[in-house]
């Protein structure tokens, strides 16, 4: 046997290795749940496909409605996941984007766009753009996909993304922003523990010198062609268009032991000296780690956080 078909060549645990023959292992965010009616939520989700040749698809989820024609606030969800793992499939977004769904009473899309390293970022970002045009394509009543044609109201729409997907997040609303996205209102945006970098540290990051380390190793291996931590995908401070960020709201929530942390918080001092002309709020967790909500979604902290992201949508 090939010695190399062992031998590792990048190792990216606890997401993925690389091996010296060329596989790819991802090692979480491979399971997958199959769209359903919820029983705990009696939320109900089916799979559409938005750009075949591109292989970008999505999970769409509607509640249970009050009356047949009701409208509903339109959730555009990007899951995280380092761009390189996981999808709207992974029991945990399945199983989150339920809660929220039922709890905001809204219309969600969970985006599946491609991911690194087979499609190393922006295409991550490219698919999403996509999925939201895709997605407005229903302003008029009579796109592909009948729930968004029938109960998405157009009038009060969100982006939400935790990590990477958060990431993706506050890059769509830039988007919304400089390019437009005709008959879409977006009125706010939701980051949950963003993953944004740089290369001057701040806060604690000093003091974490490992995962310093691996988070600019995962930039660059998910980003070849980057210009490094400082690239505007990753630093906002770096982004010349941070002003025109196309919403009047913004939801940060940072996690007390998450390194990512003073990235969420300095990205509010970032938009309330850049020009923008919203409001941003931040919730803190105390004594909670990255994505601690998808990982323990019972506990006290998860249920809070969920309760603020549907309190944030519906007091728009």
């Amino acid at each position: 046997m090939d010695s190399s078909s062992s031998e590792v060549a990048q190792d990216f645990s606890p997401f993925l290795k690389i091996f010296k023959d060329g596989r790819l292992v991802r090692l979480m965010g491979c399971d997958v749940l199959p769209p359903s009616r919820d029983p705990a939520t009696d939320v109900e989700s089916k799979d559409v496909v938005i750009s075949k040749d591109d292989d970008v698809s999505a999970r769409i989820f509607l509640p249970k409605l009050h009356h047949p024609t009701q409208k509903l606030p339109l959730l555009v969800y990007f899951h995280g996941g380092g761009f390189c793992i996981e999808t709207p499939f992974s029991p945990p977004y399945h199983n989150f984007l339920n809660s929220i769904v039922s709890k905001a009473h809204i219309v969600a899309v969970s985006v599946h766009y491609r991911r690194a390293p087979e499609h190393p970022v922006p295409v991550a970002h490219e698919d999403s753009w996509a999925s939201l045009k895709w997605a407005a394509a229903h302003v008029g009543g009579d796109g592909p996909e009948e729930w968004l044609n029938r109960h998405a109201d157009f009038g009060r729409v969100f982006f939400a993304g935790d990590s990477a997907g958060a990431n993706i997040s506050h890059h769509m609303g830039i988007r919304v922003g400089t390019h437009g996205l005709p008959g879409l209102d977006l009125r706010g945006i939701v980051l949950v523990h963003p993953f944004f970098w740089g290369v001057e540290r701040i806060g604690s990051e000093a003091q974490k010198a490992e995962g310093v380390g691996i988070v600019d190793n995962l930039w660059r291996f998910t980003c070849p062609a980057s210009s490094g931590s400082d690239d505007p995908l990753m630093n906002p401070a770096k982004d010349p268009n941070l002003g025109k960020l196309g919403c009047e709201r913004v939801l940060v929530c940072v996690a007390e032991n998450d390194l990512l942390k003073d990235r969420g918080w300095y990205y509010k001092e970032l938009l309330d000296k850049c020009g923008w002309k919203g409001v941003v709020e931040v919730m803190e967790a105390i004594g909670e780690g990255h994505v601690f909500h998808l990982l323990d979604p019972d506990s006290h902290n998860a249920v809070s956080l969920l309760d603020r992201i549907a309190s944030f949508i519906n007091h728009s």
